[in-house]
């Protein structure tokens, strides 16, 4: 098993405006553990973590990975989540760059067909638009969770940039509970970008039915 990073330098404060890792986090890890031999055999060079929060799974990602042969990037919205996510880094020796922009707008020239392994665990708690559009220009804890309609509102922007994104041999993970529609979100990586899809895991927890999908082209 591979082990949870060390977060003991968080403090209660920087979980004021910074998502604590929970179910769904984990549930992501023990995915990308699952594909750990996968992962490692594919040598990625690239692994680009879209809304890293407290750094838990790009950390997790590079004790899989190693510190040394794959670049790390991440993204998130809230300046506090960037900090936090070097911070994670430095605590587990796994060098992070983490850059305060939403999603991955500013890289998408740059990272073009470039990226191995994309992560994102989006906000998918469905809320009214106007919740999930003030919790994005907030830029504080209520954008790790607010989703907008169907829980969907932020998660179909990216997915609209995935194909853009994965290199040839990419994978990208993405989180998800059942009143996202799974199936649906499937069908349309498929039929619209021609990606291949898989559940990894799914789990119970509390009222949430969480799910870890693998897309690949």
């Amino acid at each position: 098993m591979i082990p949870t990073p060390d977060l003991s330098h968080l403090t209660k404060k920087d979980y004021e405006h910074v998502y604590e890792p929970a179910e769904d986090t984990f549930i992501l890890l023990d995915g990308l553990e699952e594909d750990a031999g996968k992962l490692r055999s594919a040598h990625p060079r690239i692994c680009l973590e879209i809304g890293s929060g407290s750094g838990c799974v790009s950390s997790f990602v590079g004790s899989i990975l190693g510190a040394s042969t794959t670049l790390y990037l991440t993204t998130d919205i809230n300046f506090h989540a960037c900090r936090c996510t070097r911070q994670t880094g430095h605590q587990n020796k796994i060098p992070i760059d983490a850059v305060n922009a939403s999603l991955a707008a500013p890289l998408m020239r740059r990272l073009r067909h470039a990226v191995d392994v994309l992560i994102f665990n989006p906000p998918y708690v469905p809320t009214y638009s106007d919740e999930a559009d003030d919790a994005q220009l907030r830029a504080d804890i209520p954008g790790a969770w607010a989703g907008g309609k169907d829980g969907m509102q932020i998660t179909d922007v990216l997915l609209d940039q995935v194909e853009d994104l994965l290199s040839p041999v990419g994978r990208f993970y993405l989180v998800a509970v059942k009143q996202n529609d799974v199936p649906a979100i499937r069908r349309r990586m498929l039929d619209i970008y021609g990606l291949q899809s898989e559940v990894v895991l799914q789990r119970r927890a509390g009222g949430e039915h969480l799910y870890v999908i693998r897309f690949t082209r």
